[in-house]
């Protein structure tokens, strides 16, 4: 058994990280700029970035890698850097984690497997190559987030398990429609994407992005009633997006979102941090919220 899913046996609610790209746009990170070179240009404000949330309290932290795969940075010639700045990305997070938890962080390669842009094989590969580049710096543990499609999260999951030996974590992105149902992008819902992650071999599974915590409660409570036992991890948005004087701004004061914790753990949790405009100051409060609970 893996670390992480050890902990979480032990009857552990365990404390992940918050927003990473905001943080970097903060600290310098031009629009149109590569996030992952800074890897190696800017790694003292990467490693700012981690060990502020390891100080805010959190077990775990991910890696500055979310853009990873070579379809992603071969958009800033950088196709041929995928291990070197995935390796560098973690070895940053791994610094900072010093004996907590590192997550190596995997997102979409913007391709679209239905749209015939891009084979399974090729999606493999990619995986694969960022997969060994995480695991070289040190992760112990590969979140593949933010996914709409079930089949690239599958071959996504499938290419890290194969070819690490690290725990795999997934989490979809769904968005509330109209009728009141969780779908992602790609029309996929919460209780339809269980068993198709754990086949493929996904220890943790979960949701991230797209909705405040409020809504992810409801996604965890159809993740249970699917299977009641598989570790569940939330990265919840610091509330819904409101756009203001052309700025997108996430409303949700870290209290309001601590404010949700007791519910979010009663309906099954096991990890919870934030994504979208989630700081520090929220990883510290959701600690807060969790220790009460705990």
């Amino acid at each position: 058994m893996g670390k992480i899913t050890e902990k979480i046996k032990q009857g552990k609610v365990l404390i992940s990280d918050g927003a990473w790209g905001t943080f970097l746009q903060n600290k310098g990170l031009a629009i149109g700029e590569c996030p992952e070179l800074w890897n190696i240009t800017h790694p003292g404000e990467v490693l700012d970035i981690a060990r502020s949330y390891i100080d805010s309290g959190a077990d775990m932290i991910e890696t500055n890698s979310f853009g990873g795969t070579r379809f992603k940075l071969e958009k800033f010639n950088l196709a041929d850097q995928v291990f070197t700045l995935n390796k560098a990305a973690a070895q940053i997070s791994r610094e900072a984690a010093g004996t907590k938890l590192v997550l190596g962080s995997v997102g979409p390669t913007g391709k679209i497997l239905m749209m015939g842009d891009v084979t399974e094989d090729e999606l493999y590969e990619a995986f694969k190559e960022q997969a060994c580049g995480l695991e070289a710096g040190g992760v112990d543990a590969v979140v593949v987030e933010t996914m709409s499609d079930i089949d690239e999260a599958r071959i996504a999951i499938k290419a890290a398990k194969e070819n690490t030996q690290l725990e795999v974590i997934c989490t979809m992105t769904f968005e509330k429609t109209v009728t009141g149902e969780y779908r992602s992008m790609m029309g996929v819902s919460p209780a339809e994407m269980v068993q198709p992650l754990l086949d493929a071999g996904a220890d943790i599974i979960g949701a991230n992005c797209g909705n405040g915590i409020a809504g992810m409660v409801n996604i965890v409570k159809e993740i249970r009633k699917i299977n009641p036992l598989i570790p569940v991890l939330i990265h919840a948005n610091a509330g819904m997006p409101v756009y203001n004087d052309g700025e997108t701004v996430f409303p949700e004061k870290p209290e309001e979102m601590a404010a949700f914790i007791p519910e979010i753990i009663a309906a099954g949790a096991n990890i919870i941090g934030g994504c979208c405009g989630t700081t520090p100051e929220h990883i510290c409060k959701i600690k807060e919220a969790v220790n009460k609970q705990t």
